[in-house]
């Protein structure tokens, strides 16, 4: 893959957020032609926001809330439905509902606020290598890719526009089980300009990746053998501080607790630097057919 490539994938994500307008709050999106079964979670999460946030002025996202409801067709465009719940002197309240085929398949909820100063205190980033130190998610895959069923190895090369140097990795075809944490550095691989909500929005699109991973981890099982059904079921984030999302962030990742067939995830999002920008939460199925 060239760095060419994995530029253009930024531009292509960025296409794929700036969605189109059809009337007065209602907007559709597009999916990229990447083969998969079914849309990418942060894609549908990234794009509810670009359209919740189409209908705010002045206010900067702080916390969204969705719910995956069923699964993305990639092959026909996603209708978002924006409902202003509420516009408030310091808080703006937007619901928005993405349908396919005549059905909800998604639907999230985001609070927007007037910029403002208060108290201020945050949890310590840990202390861990520089993504200098690490290999790529890119290099590890292809470590294995001549092993994997040719989707899966497809899927694998595909240009990203989001690069990822896990910390701790564990192995994609034999995974031994491992304590249910994991850091990876990540960041966009094309400058990004400034503009808060663009950032927040490709911010929440990165979110979802890697964060399900974390609760199948001491389990000691490879989604790529076919026998692990997962899927997003919530996802919750919090935005804290603005940033930069072409800058390494760290992505600070544990599960608590797995059962009933879901596993519970918590993240933290720290600049490199050390500022504690962004959490989020999410709950997913992990069913196991032996």
């Amino acid at each position: 893959m060239t760095e060419a490539n994995s530029t253009d994938a930024v531009e292509d994500l960025i296409q794929v957020l700036n969605l189109e307008q059809i009337e007065v709050d209602l907007f559709r999106g597009h999916s990229p032609d990447v083969s998969w079964q079914r849309v990418f979670g942060g894609q549908v999460i990234g794009q509810a926001l670009v359209a919740a946030y189409r209908t705010v002025e002045n206010r900067v996202c702080h916390s969204l809330h969705a719910y995956f409801i069923r699964p993305g067709d990639p092959k026909i465009p996603i209708l978002y439905k924006v409902d202003r719940s509420r516009d408030g002197k310091s808080f703006t309240t937007r619901r928005v509902v993405a349908i396919q085929h005549g059905q909800q398949i998604f639907n999230l909820a985001a609070s927007f606020q007037v910029p403002e100063q208060g108290f201020e205190h945050q949890a310590a980033m840990p202390d861990i290598p520089a993504p200098e130190e690490l290999p790529s998610e890119r290099e590890l895959r292809k470590a294995v890719a001549g092993k994997l069923p040719e989707a899966i190895a497809k899927h694998f090369s595909r240009p990203r526009p989001i690069e990822i140097r896990p910390v701790n990795p564990q192995h994609y075809i034999d995974p031994e089980p491992m304590e249910p944490v994991q850091h990876v550095w990540f960041r966009a691989r094309k400058e990004v300009d400034d503009d808060i909500a663009l950032n927040q929005c490709i911010l929440a699109y990165a979110s979802d990746m890697t964060l399900l991973d974390t609760c199948v981890r001491p389990h000691g099982v490879s989604w790529v053998s076919g026998k692990l059904q997962s899927a997003s079921l919530d996802h919750a984030m919090w935005f804290h501080q603005p940033f930069r999302v072409n800058d390494w962030m760290l992505y600070s990742q544990d599960s608590p607790s797995a059962s009933g067939a879901r596993g519970f995830n918590r993240g933290s999002i720290y600049t490199r630097d050390g500022r504690l920008v962004a959490s989020v939460a999410q709950e997913g199925l992990i069913r196991y057919h032996d």
